[in-house]
């Protein structure tokens, strides 16, 4: 069905307040978003800090009142001067919206990363293809951290080798290494969505058989020639002693979603392990890669 959007720039107004008056008045759905460019990264552990500016957006039935919505906001909010903006939003399958700008990518010399049902280039040459789509999951190669690693994977000598991707989201990582030539592969993640999309890109291209996907209770295994880890700076860090247990002597550690100021902290994390490589940088995100010590 159609809905009512209601467009609303917070100034000096409590966004938590905002919000609550917005399910207050019959809201379905309230989102905040930056209302400049102020971006915020990786936030402190606990902490859940908003922009500067934020701007509202809130979801209401079409038939909704909107000088009768705009009068109780008012009140609600103590702010008689607020003028928030109406549009009309017709229904879609907001999931898969942001896919239309989605297309394929090449990473490295031979990999190339391709929506479901979309075209290589003419000019893709030698191509090695992976056919994805993330559903609801993290990782399509669009942002800096997947790339990273997915250009180390793409020049990596990956014959026969037995892989442990860990945060898989879409199963993008662990795919392409088994497209690349891996023998096996394990997935894992703690979002029931991302392992939902590991199973179906795995069943998309092919490699179902070689692609174990777990959840996050399943026990790690160890003795993997190449362990891969997209997620953040902390949880690297704390997980820097198992990470370290599932890779086999010589074995190497690809790690990435950390920013380039991070990158120093999470490679001391690891040099007990590991000879930690000069950090790959992209767009001000960081990538590593370790060799493990005998």
């Amino acid at each position: 069905m159609p809905f009512l959007q209601l467009h609303l720039v917070l100034d000096g107004v409590d966004p938590e307040l905002a919000e609550q008056a917005c399910f207050e008045t019959g809201a379905l759905s309230v989102t905040l978003a930056d209302a400049a460019d102020t971006p915020i990264l990786e936030p402190l552990p606990g902490a859940t800090p908003l922009w500067p500016e934020v701007k509202l957006s809130a979801l209401y039935d079409p038939d909704v009142d909107r000088e009768a919505l705009t009068a109780a906001l008012r009140e609600a909010l103590a702010a008689p001067t607020l003028a928030p903006r109406y549009e009309e939003l017709a229904d879609r399958p907001w999931e898969r919206e942001w896919l239309k700008d989605f297309r394929p990518m090449r990473f490295g010399r031979r990999l190339w990363i391709v929506p479901g049902g979309q075209a290589l280039p003419p000019d893709a040459g030698d191509a090695i293809v992976v056919e994805l789509d993330p559903g609801l999951a993290f990782g399509t190669g669009t942002h800096a951290t997947t790339a990273l690693c997915l250009e180390w994977l793409d020049g990596a000598p990956l014959a026969g080798a037995r892989v442990f991707d860990v945060g898989c989201g879409s199963g993008i990582l662990a795919i392409a290494a088994l497209v690349l030539g891996a023998a096996q592969a394990d997935a894992m993640d703690i979002d029931p969505q991302a392992l939902l999309a590991t199973r179906e890109n795995a069943a998309r291209n092919r490699v179902t058989r070689r692609l174990e996907v777990r959840d996050a209770q399943a026990p790690w295994q160890s003795g993997y020639d190449v362990v891969l880890a997209n997620i953040l700076a902390e949880p690297l860090i704390e997980l820097a002693p198992r990470l370290a247990a599932a890779t086999r002597t010589h074995g190497s550690v690809v790690l990435s979603g950390l920013l380039t100021a991070q990158a120093g902290a999470v490679a001391s994390a690891f040099e007990p392990w590991f000879d930690m490589e000069t950090p790959r940088e992209r767009e001000g995100w960081a990538g590593l890669v370790g060799r493990r010590r005998g």
